[in-house]
């Protein structure tokens, strides 16, 4: 037996695998009524594709071979709908949580079956960000943990005022404030994860003021071309208004559409 037969064997990945985790246990309540009777992972885009599946697909294309889907809520459908992976040129196996345990908390019961450096996302972006390069950017940085970045522009619909004890100094009418935001897609390292342990609910949000506190800074990875974080009614409404014109930038040369 080599090697890699002994590693898949025990469910932990070779070294040097293009591993990814995905969090796919979430309730999606910002998104109901769609995630009514699907988890959100599942919710279909364009009435061809469900998010999980476009990702997967995209996965596969940039040359991974190992997905963890961390599921809780519908996780039985989510594990009938992926199955084995085999379809989308994947690996894919699971980490079901018996209490929900955030964003983060579901890989502290991973470790022994991660690379060194790995990817985890959120299971409801579509983006068409090179996955391969970010993990690549990650391991070269010798940053604990590399956060993908979009730019986000946020208009503010009043008139925003600067105060210094009862007067006014400063006064702008309906500014537009520029953001560099997570894109819930992330490089993270084993030994990163490793203080914590087993069972923590533990986000993402928690994760990031650890380490800067404790001086060890996250890396930056600025992306600029297609993102959405499918969230809430108008964010889903918009992904399948666009899915026609963006079909082709979404999903892999040669994948053909469901009859």
């Amino acid at each position: 037996m080599t090697t890699e037969d002994r590693s898949r064997q025990v469910g932990r990945s070779v070294e040097g695998d293009m591993h990814v985790v995905i969090m796919a246990g979430g309730k999606g309540v910002r998104l109901r009524p769609y995630t009514t009777s699907l988890p959100k992972p599942l919710v279909p885009i364009g009435d061809s594709h469900a998010i999980l599946e476009i990702v997967l697909l995209q996965l596969a294309d940039h040359g991974f071979t190992h997905a963890t889907l961390a599921i809780n809520h519908m996780g039985s459908l989510i594990r009938a709908f992926v199955g084995d992976g085999s379809r989308y040129g994947l690996r894919v196996d699971y980490v079901e949580e018996r209490v929900p345990l955030c964003t983060v908390g579901p890989l502290f019961g991973l470790r022994d079956r991660l690379p060194e450096h790995f990817l985890v996302m959120n299971g409801d972006i579509l983006t068409d960000i090179n996955y391969a390069d970010l993990l690549a950017a990650h391991r070269t940085s010798g940053a604990p943990l590399t956060v993908a970045t979009f730019r986000r522009s946020v208009k503010i619909d009043f008139g925003v005022l600067v105060s210094r004890g009862d007067r006014v100094v400063e006064f702008t009418e309906k500014p537009t404030l520029d953001y560099e935001v997570s894109m819930g897609l992330y490089g993270l390292s084993r030994d990163t994860i490793a203080p914590y342990p087993v069972g923590l609910p533990f986000g993402f949000d928690q994760l990031m003021i650890d380490l800067i506190r404790t001086g060890r800074h996250p890396a930056s990875y600025p992306f600029d071309g297609y993102w959405l974080d499918i969230g809430r009614p108008e964010d889903y409404d918009e992904a399948n208004r666009t899915f026609d014109d963006l079909r082709s930038t979404l999903l892999p040369t040669g994948v053909r559409e469901p009859v």
